[in-house]
């Protein structure tokens, strides 16, 4: 009887004695049955909101409910659009970003999906607004030191901040090349580090990292300019010559 009252009583639909148009959906000669459909007459709603509002347009509605799973927004008088809990914002978790709406509020959104089968319409808020995330992401590289700041120790290594969007983490086995060094606490929150980016977890939104890896690759190019212990330089030799160049350069 309706594209979008579901299971309720036909007098809600209908009155006694109205005339409507119905649509002949099948004859059962057998039985001397016909039957009809009232919906069938009208545009199926999901379908010309598809047309209308393709994926990739602008919304605008207003909230007409909040769950556990995010927000309902009213984009025809009986379709609601939801906004999943994760699509809400880039850098807040969706448990505290929906705490921001309230129900009759008026919000924008961003037409993701809509399967018109199951009669849902997917919306996202952070979606209106680049991803900072893959801006920041896109100004660094696998194999790159970077500048770190320590912002939490825990006991399999340290969470460490790269840049206002971008924070990464660093395990235990990765602090030092030597295996004394290799103890979180040995940092504190605030610290500089400098530290070689090993893989770069989109999905995550998370950087791993190695200050190990890069000790490493630090003492490699030092034998490979300085000299080697073959040529009759000592390792000391070597690795005070690459020190004194970097800190030359860093003044």
């Amino acid at each position: 009887m309706s594209w979008t009252k579901k299971n309720v009583h036909p007098g809600k639909i209908v009155a006694t004695s109205q005339e409507v148009d119905v649509l002949v959906l099948d004859v059962d000669s057998s039985k001397r049955r016909i039957s009809l459909g009232l919906k069938q007459v009208q545009r199926n709603p999901w379908e010309q909101f598809a047309e209308e509002h393709p994926v990739g347009t602008t919304v605008e509605g207003e909230v007409r409910n909040i769950t556990e799973f995010g927000l309902f927004i009213g984009l025809a008088p009986d379709i609601d659009g939801m906004v999943h809990m994760s699509d809400i914002s880039w850098d807040e978790p969706g448990e505290t970003a929906i705490n921001a709406y309230e129900k009759g509020k008026i919000v924008s959104a961003r037409v993701l999906d809509i399967d018109v089968e199951k009669e849902r319409i997917s919306l996202g808020v952070k979606q209106l607004q680049e991803d900072p995330f893959a801006e920041s992401m896109s100004r660094v590289k696998k194999g790159e030191v970077v500048t770190c700041i320590v912002t939490a120790i825990q006991a399999n290594g340290i969470e460490v901040k790269v840049d206002d969007v971008l924070s990464g983490f660093i395990r235990r086995a990765e602090l030092s090349r030597e295996k004394s060094d290799q103890r979180p606490d040995r940092f504190a929150v605030g610290e500089k580090v400098d530290a070689k980016i090993t893989a770069i977890d989109r999905a995550a939104r998370k950087l791993s990292l190695t200050i190990k890896g890069r000790e490493m690759e630090e003492d490699k190019q030092a034998m490979a300019e300085f000299g080697t212990t073959d040529s009759g330089a000592s390792l000391g030799d070597i690795l005070g010559a690459a020190i004194r160049r970097r800190n030359q350069q860093s003044e």
